[in-house]
């Protein structure tokens, strides 16, 4: 056997159950020495479980671990780190006033002969690895202070400075602008070339495409297989993601835009922490096109959908509907006169989900006829057929049909629901954050066909959205936000992917 043929990692018939969930299922996974090897599979496959076993935040049920060909127990995350195994977390663990260094070598400070923290030998190490990698970043300034992608570099540096070199990324790409994916897909393949061995999370094709060398693919629970990236093409491992053929290119007409629509003028909103979130923002959506906002996380974009959906007061500015002033209407007012809401957190927002199907189905129009009567009264059985209705017409997947409680549902399913009510309410203006966040492709699928099948009927579409690939294939405009701002406006068919990013990263462009 070839060196580059050793494994790094073994795991032999995984399995981990929770209550009711079978999350790993008898997999076995092989990552070669010194390769990119992604980890792919739909919302809920097991892949975040799978390597959180290998990093010791949970105990297998079954199985063996292999590091190197030696038989491994691993309790804890130091145990993993023991033996040269880093997690890069989606969710950044940094400690935001702590300078690069200080969160570098959290819990391991380097100590001089009088027993202080030896800030100036660490902060050498730090240059001299970030040096050595090309990642770039100052030891001496305050995380608080950095972009998402330098945070997600120190993050990168924690786990070599404790001598990694088996390194776990968890969709490592979710909060980044084009430019800090495409550095970050060179960060990986410098990292390959010092002798590193990477596992990569993640549900993004072209990214597997660009920098994995094999990926592994898994399916509720269980593995699917493990393919060479080279000769696979990303419709097969689609395929094998899902379970059927998936569409990749979404099927529109030219969009024939008509009358205003939504109209923001000035628009300033106050965030949660006493900042201007959005800033005197012009924007306007006419009937029969879909606006994207394209952006990072953070510029504004929550507050700017809270304003207009009435969620939150603007202290500046208006909002109005097919010019009507709505600036200061409540939230059902405003549904009633047709604006519909798909929110960001289905669960926060968008579901009750202790309550049934049905129940949710009607949550925006229970007090009208058909589902309330005399007295104010509920009619069950209208409210009822109007489900059964509407989870034939949005292929709902529901056990028990409309009674069935919507925590029990896929997130597919639960947005599903979520869609199916908003377009049920035929509103003039649809309003859509993250329609398919954490979604397999082929829910994806399903959920961009019925927002262009609503803009062709002559809807107002606002879509906000932080994967630029949607943007790009949804939109007929796209706005790019940074810090409470539209920093240039394009159409869509004319987007160039780096322009949008320059934009994102807060770089005036054109408005039109």
């Amino acid at each position: 056997m070839d060196m580059g043929d050793k494994n790094a990692i073994e795991l032999l018939g995984i399995t981990k159950v929770f209550p009711g969930v079978i999350a790993n299922d008898d997999i076995t996974l092989r990552v070669r020495e010194n390769e990119i090897h992604a980890l792919l599979g739909e919302n809920g496959a097991g892949k975040s479980t799978l390597m959180s076993i290998l990093f010791g935040l949970y105990d297998p049920d079954a199985g063996t671990i292999l590091i190197r060909g030696k038989e491994a127990r691993i309790r804890d995350p130091n145990d993993a780190n023991a033996l040269g195994i880093g997690m890069v977390h989606q969710h950044f663990k940094l400690v935001r006033n702590y300078s690069v260094t200080e969160n570098v070598i959290l819990g391991i400070e380097p100590r001089t002969k009088s027993g202080n923290v030896d800030t100036a030998r660490a902060e050498r190490r730090v240059q001299e690895i970030s040096a050595l990698y090309g990642l770039q970043v100052d030891p001496h300034v305050r995380v608080e202070s950095i972009t998402v992608g330098m945070q997600q570099r120190v993050e990168i540096l924690k786990t070599l400075y404790r001598n990694a070199d088996i390194l776990i990324f968890d969709e490592p790409t979710a909060v980044l602008t084009p430019q800090e994916v495409d550095e970050l897909m060179s960060i990986l393949k410098r990292l390959k070339a010092e002798g590193k061995t990477i596992v990569l999370i993640t549900h993004k094709l072209r990214e597997i495409k660009e920098a994995a060398d094999r990926c592994t693919v898994l399916r509720r629970g269980r593995l699917v297989g493990t393919v060479d990236v080279a000769s696979t093409s990303e419709e097969l491992m689609a395929e094998m993601m899902v379970g059927r053929a998936v569409k990749f290119r979404i099927d529109k007409a030219e969009a024939k835009p008509g009358a205003i629509v939504l109209k923001i003028e000035g628009l300033t909103v106050r965030g949660s922490k006493g900042h201007d979130a959005v800033r005197g923002l012009d924007l306007e959506v006419r009937a029969g096109e879909i606006v994207g906002i394209a952006g990072v996380d953070g510029n504004g974009q929550a507050e700017l959908i809270e304003a207009i959906t009435g969620l939150t007061k603007p202290s500046s500015g208006r909002v109005l509907l097919k010019g009507k002033d709505v600036t200061d209407s409540s939230i059902r007012e405003r549904i009633r006169w047709g604006i519909g809401h798909v929110p960001e957190d289905r669960h926060k927002n968008g579901l009750v989900l202790k309550f049934r199907l049905d129940e949710n189905l009607v949550m925006k129009t229970f007090d009208r006829e058909p589902y309330s009567g005399f007295a104010g009264l509920l009619d069950f059985r209208a409210i009822s057929a109007h489900a059964d209705a509407l989870i034939g017409q949005f292929d709902i997947r529901a056990g028990e049909g409309s009674a069935t409680k919507c925590g029990s549902m896929s997130g597919g399913n639960q947005q599903k629901a979520i869609i199916a009510r908003e377009i049920d309410l035929s509103p003039e203006l649809l309003v859509v954050a993250q329609p398919t966040r954490g979604l397999d492709v082929g829910a994806i699928e399903y959920i961009h066909e019925r927002i262009v099948a609503e803009r062709d009927k002559g809807r107002a579409v606002l879509l906000v959205s932080f994967e630029l690939d949607e943007i790009m294939a949804l939109c007929d405009r796209i706005a790019a936000i940074s810090k409470g701002e539209i920093v240039g406006v394009v159409e869509a068919r004319d987007a160039d992917e780096r322009e949008i990013g320059a934009m994102m990263a807060g770089l005036k462009g054109k408005t039109g």
